[in-house]
């Protein structure tokens, strides 16, 4: 298989998104099983660690473990990585584990989460109807990062809540649930859970914002959403808004600096955003000295 430099990229970028939500002595341990090196000293984070070490792998290793991973790409000379359309690109990949009869709560959770840099899949509204609905959801479950359970009552009734569960904690993912009539049981009663009776899908998307900004599986990923959602900030108030979660957030790396300042000097929403240039250039100061 002969990879062009931009299938390249676009394939080593996918593995390593996959591969930053897992613990570090099963990312060494899939590195190793498919010929990449590990290191045994590392200072950055894991994402970094995972492009750096795949970033020279032969083009056929690159296609086996990103098979291994979840993308299908193609045996013919050429190659496309399977990207789910209902994903936002460079977001915190959520799946909302619900019931049908709730489905119009868990689009306002979608949309509410969407303001963190935080993309979610709610099967009967992403779902297109000339896709077999379960392959789609299977592909989901496979391609999430995360996972939250709306424990309505009779949650448990479904006949698939509770594989959609059992899916995402076998990949070892994190799985939080929000109690909405219903508590936690079995296995995801180990897990964080949120008291959601009485409060909005907004305040929701709050709690599991700040969660998600501490939890070591998802930080570095939300990171990136929330970088993202800075740029394209196209108000004064969400200009605003937005450099407030940059300033919430426990993970950075160097290219976030470089790129909420080019934000800052090109984007002129957020330049001329009343104190907006000037909490820019103090948090890259702060992470410059950490």
């Amino acid at each position: 298989m002969a990879l062009s430099a931009s299938q390249r990229i676009k394939l080593i970028k996918e593995i390593a998104d996959r591969l930053a939500n897992e613990d570090w002595a099963l990312i060494d341990l899939t590195l190793s099983q498919f010929g990449f090196p590990t290191s045994s000293t590392w200072s950055g984070g894991i994402h970094t660690y995972v492009l750096e070490h795949v970033g020279g792998g032969e083009d056929a290793r690159l296609a086996e473990l990103a098979e291994h991973l979840g993308y299908t790409v193609e045996q013919t000379g050429t190659s496309s990585i399977a990207d789910p359309a209902f994903w936002k690109p460079g977001c915190l990949r959520v799946f909302l584990s619900h019931l049908s009869a709730h489905r119009a709560f868990t689009a306002e959770l979608q949309s509410a989460l969407l303001e963190y840099g935080i993309t979610s899949f709610v099967a009967h509204n992403d779902i297109e109807p000339t896709l077999e609905w379960q392959t789609e959801i299977e592909t989901a479950l496979r391609t999430c990062h995360a996972l939250v359970a709306l424990l309505h009552q009779n949650f448990h009734a479904s006949n698939w809540t509770d594989q959609e569960i059992g899916y995402v904690m076998g990949r070892g993912l994190p799985a939080f649930s929000i109690r909405l009539g219903q508590d936690p049981y079995g296995f995801i009663g180990r897990f964080q859970g949120f008291n959601g009776n009485g409060k909005s899908a907004a305040q929701l998307a709050t709690e599991l914002f700040n969660a998600y900004r501490s939890n070591k599986q998802t930080r570095e990923q939300l990171a990136h959403g929330v970088v993202a959602t800075f740029e394209s900030s196209d108000s004064f108030a969400l200009a605003k808004r937005n450099v407030g979660l940059l300033e919430a957030l426990e993970y950075w790396e160097p290219a976030f600096s470089t790129r909420i300042q080019k934000a800052a000097e090109n984007n002129g929403q957020i330049q001329s955003s009343w104190g907006v240039p000037e909490r820019v250039a103090a948090l890259v100061g702060k992470w410059a000295a950490a």
